[in-house]
């Protein structure tokens, strides 16, 4: 029997999760989970990239115990954030995280050297403040200086476990960087930040033998001799390949911190429609594009429950919404007031006070609120969707944690009018195993993954029931995303 380990690690919390082939299906195990926290220090916000690497190493010590003594292994986490190394290898400043603040007006300035269309057309990655090309551009110069390799986060764990320097592309082209005919890192993007393209490493593809653990770590923590296989090692790229997505004409979102909603092309769109709704065109796995748009997602209801002090586990936050009168509180998602409040709580009752709605109190209404909201969201990316692709969407298959939100399936199911095919849960370590299944022939390709995984896993369905005045509902909700 073959062993594959996915390593997980997302902006809370990261698991190794073991997958293997068993009578034709799928079957996978979380053997190590652990926190994953932002520190914040004098104003600033940085990852602690010593904790992940040092749990990557005690999930493969208890995979050895499990009496695993060879696996692949693949690594995916969220993306953008970056790691500077010297040349020696050694780390040349903390590793930052992209809710940090520096890079607030950072658009604004960079689009000084380079119009907003010119980047688009180059690149066909949406704006956000906290691209890396952004990050980059506010670096402390004396620091980038000094680099000699440029490594995103997976890219740099790959790094620290086999000696190997890559750039794997699917994360790679969320950076804001890589040019979509070129496929390379576009030269004026670098000459703005005064960088060059030996600075980073070579652009692999998912699917690509790494290398394997260096000896000297498997020696002296007594670990599983490992072959290191390059996933999608973006999280979303990875959530993507565990859709079940039957249906041809289907658009996915990947639910959790984030929502990431969006189809599968074959080639990028990267024109006038798609820049004025902010799309982006990231690369996915197997020659593919992750067509998309960024929504804040499950960050909303997260917040509320720290800001309640964890009084709700998030079940009972969706018991107490069922309480509350639907659409009765809404408001816009994307508000870039929600992105960092200090408390989200109160952030959404000034929001709805500010836009002469009833003000939600209640822990129920809250988030009754949040799911509403988020609902309402999903449908104006759907129809933006159909109208910049010209494609119609029949369905919408939800991954991640958001399809344990039956609440939040079903509203979605009836404001967007399509049915809802919901799961499974742990589509991004599913996705990251699929492609070292695929990599080591277990596999033939990502039709027959997909299948397997409708297959192995719990999926349900939901179908669209009758909302009362659904019209004058959204045309409200439309309203409240053209306020300023």
């Amino acid at each position: 029997m073959r062993f594959h380990i996915a390593v997980d690690i997302g902006a809370s919390s990261g698991r190794l999760v073991l997958g293997k082939m068993v009578n034709s299906k799928i079957v996978i195990e979380e053997i190590h989970r652990f926190e994953n926290k932002i520190i914040r220090k004098d104003g600033e916000y940085f990852w602690n990239i010593n904790n992940l690497y040092n749990n990557i190493i005690i999930g493969l010590q208890k995979a050895a115990k499990l009496g695993i003594d060879k696996c692949t292994l693949g690594i995916d986490t969220w993306a953008v954030d970056y790691v500077l190394l010297d040349k020696h290898g050694n780390r040349i400043s903390k590793v930052y995280s992209y809710r940090d603040e520096r890079t607030k007006n950072a658009i604004e300035e960079f689009s000084k050297f380079m119009s907003l269309e010119e980047i688009y057309k180059k690149t066909g990655i949406q704006f956000l403040n906290f691209n890396t090309l952004y990050q980059l551009y506010v670096h402390n110069k004396d620091e980038l200086k000094q680099v000699e390799k440029i490594l995103l986060i997976p890219d740099y764990l790959y790094y620290l476990l086999t000696g190997n320097y890559i750039n794997e592309l699917t994360n790679a082209s969320t950076t804001q960087l890589l040019n979509l005919e070129t496929k390379e890192y576009d030269g004026d993007l670098l000459n703005i930040l005064g960088l060059k393209r030996s600075q980073f490493a070579k652009l692999i593809q998912p699917g690509q033998n790494v290398g394997s653990i260096k000896q000297s770590l498997k020696e002296k923590y007594n670990l599983p001799e490992c072959t290191l296989i390059s996933v999608a090692t973006h999280d979303t790229g990875s959530a993507v390949l565990g859709v079940p997505g039957c249906d041809k004409n289907f658009a996915y979102l990947s639910s959790g911190t984030w929502s990431l909603l969006g189809v599968e092309m074959n080639k990028p769109i990267n024109n006038k429609a798609a820049f004025e709704n902010n799309y982006t065109n990231e690369r996915g796995a197997f020659s593919t594009y992750r067509f998309l748009k960024n929504i804040i997602g499950l960050w909303l209801i997260q917040e509320v429950r720290r800001n309640y002090n964890n009084k709700y586990s998030f079940s009972e936050l969706v018991d107490e919404a069922l309480k509350v009168q639907a659409f009765k509180y809404i408001i816009n998602c994307n508000d870039c007031r929600f992105i960092k409040p200090e408390n989200m709580i109160e952030e959404i009752q000034r929001y709805c006070k500010e836009s002469e709605q009833n003000v939600p109190h209640t822990a129920g209404e809250i988030s009754r609120c949040i799911f509403d909201s988020l609902a309402l969201t999903y449908r104006r990316s759907i129809e933006e969707l159909e109208e910049v692709t010209g494609n119609k969407i029949n369905t919408l298959n939800i991954v991640g944690g958001g399809v344990q939100n039956k609440l939040l399936c079903q509203t979605t199911s009836d404001v967007i009018e399509r049915e809802v095919i919901a799961g499974p849960v742990e589509s991004t370590a599913l996705g990251n195993i699929i492609v070292q299944m695929i990599s080591s022939f277990e596999i033939q390709n990502i039709t027959e993954a997909r299948k397997l995984v409708r297959q192995s896993f719990k999926i349900d369905e939901y179908n669209p029931c009758k909302v009362k005045n659904l019209s004058g509902i959204y045309e409200k909700f439309l309203k409240l995303c053209i306020l300023k």
